[in-house]
């Protein structure tokens, strides 16, 4: 997994990021800004990515990590977003002021860009993401039982 700062685990008393009124949730990264990062399984990452560039808005997804081995995609989201996410089987990274800024140079050595950042590029709405991993996790989990 791509390890960039404090993770945080599931809370059940998290609030949920889609519950903000939307003007809160639509964030941009300014340039050289801060922001956190969600690790999930490249599998369902893949997905979620195909899913938010499927959708209505085409620039539903921001910049996506992957490690060298392709085991994990990471989205990079607002900054704070780790605070409130608890999304079974992923997991959602602090930077901590750990330099992980957009644009930015990989965060972590052996990873590379599925996504590259841009410099006027919004980072991934983390209730956008939230619903896209379900979807995604839905859709492998249907294709596993057909087999």
């Amino acid at each position: 997994m791509l390890h960039l700062g404090t993770e945080t685990g599931s809370r059940t008393t998290a609030a949920h990021p889609e519950t903000a009124p939307p003007a809160a949730r639509a964030q941009r990264a300014p340039a050289d800004g801060p922001c956190d990062l969600v690790t999930v399984p490249a599998r369902q990452g893949l997905e979620a990515v195909d899913i938010l560039r499927r959708g209505a808005d085409q620039e539903a997804v921001g910049p996506v990590l992957h490690d060298g081995a392709c085991h994990t995609l990471g989205f990079l989201v607002p900054p704070g977003t780790a605070d409130a996410w608890d999304v079974p089987g992923s997991a959602c990274t602090r930077t901590d002021g750990r330099g992980l800024r957009i644009p930015a140079e990989l965060p972590v050595s052996g990873s590379g860009w599925l996504l590259p950042p841009a410099s006027d590029a919004p980072v991934t709405d983390p209730a956008v993401l939230r619903k896209a991993l379900g979807q995604a996790a839905r859709l492998i989990e249907a294709a596993d039982n057909c087999q």
